[in-house]
């Protein structure tokens, strides 16, 4: 069973973390995966918006963009998890740092994705 303490999610924290910051601090990246996420950020927030076009990227909430773009990262460029997974991750890190509605948010956006 996962935990809080699992490796992989704390990972994920710390990367989501990273991503948030990055959107007020512009800063070198020290990690690999969070370079390669904003490496591709266009073409992810392509996806985001595609899934979610009733709200412009501007104006998602900083939190729950970056849990989207490292689940979008995980699902579309790395596919190094089986997408449940990645999805479970997004909304668990999604209820810990978002607010009420960002779990459902999160899950209906990488849904759309999903089946698309």
């Amino acid at each position: 069973m996962k935990t809080s303490f699992d490796p992989r999610h704390q990972k994920r924290r710390k990367i989501v973390k990273k991503i948030f910051a990055q959107s007020f601090l512009k800063q070198k990246c020290d990690d690999p995966v969070e370079e390669k996420i904003l490496e591709n950020q266009k073409e992810i927030d392509k996806l985001i918006q595609t899934a979610a076009p009733e709200w412009p990227i501007e104006k998602i909430n900083k939190i729950d963009l970056a849990v989207l773009r490292l689940a979008v990262w995980e699902l579309k460029f790395a596919k190094s998890q089986p997408p449940k997974v990645i999805i479970d991750e997004a909304i668990e890190l999604a209820k810990e740092f978002g607010s009420e509605s960002s779990p459902a948010f999160v899950n209906g956006t990488l849904g759309f994705l999903l089946k698309s």
